[in-house]
């Protein structure tokens, strides 16, 4: 019998993994929020950003290695730093879309804003969870090992006739 780090579970379906993508994630996101106001009282609001950032990213990419994926490990460092860089572009494809936004329009309402934002952050939630899936924590399936046993290789020679066959000879039995 397997110990709990050497087993693996079975990789969970797209719709399974982007439901536990969006409960992890919405969790540590929420979690986060009230982190960042805990924290902001004792220290400056930006230092307490880039801290709970990096500690709820550093969590979320673990809690998808275990969980949302279906890998049941902890996450490898590579899977930490890709984790990270596709939390970066999806914060910056937010920060651009935000930036357009002030572009189109000179003093936005708060409900454009708000429009602006959730659909951006939607749009970059849901390239992430593509990134994560089929990049970060995609299952490499080892290749079948060749076996001592192996038939031989057979080799095929391709024939050809000299000219291509015309009607008559297609149609003999007719």
């Amino acid at each position: 019998m397997g110990t709990a780090s050497n087993r693996r579970r079975a990789e969970p379906t797209a719709s399974g993994a982007f439901v536990r993508f969006v409960l992890c994630g919405g969790g540590v996101g929420l979690a986060s929020s009230f982190a960042v106001a805990a924290l902001s009282a004792r220290l400056p609001w930006v230092l307490a950003n880039a801290l709970v950032t990096v500690a709820s990213t550093l969590l979320a990419t673990e809690l998808h290695a275990r969980f949302t994926f279906g890998g049941g490990g902890r996450a490898t460092l590579r899977q930490h730093a890709q984790s990270a860089g596709s939390a970066a572009a999806a914060s910056a494809g937010t920060c651009l879309a935000m930036l357009v936004l002030r572009q189109v329009v000179e003093t936005p309402d708060a409900v454009l804003d708000q429009v602006v934002y959730l659909s951006a952050s939607a749009l970059a939630g849901g390239a992430r969870f593509v990134v994560l899936r089929l990049v970060v924590f995609a299952r490499r399936r080892p290749q079948p090992a060749a076996s001592s046993r192996a038939l031989p290789a057979v080799h095929t020679v391709a024939v050809r006739d000299a000219a291509p066959a015309g009607p008559a000879v297609l149609c003999r039995t007719a």
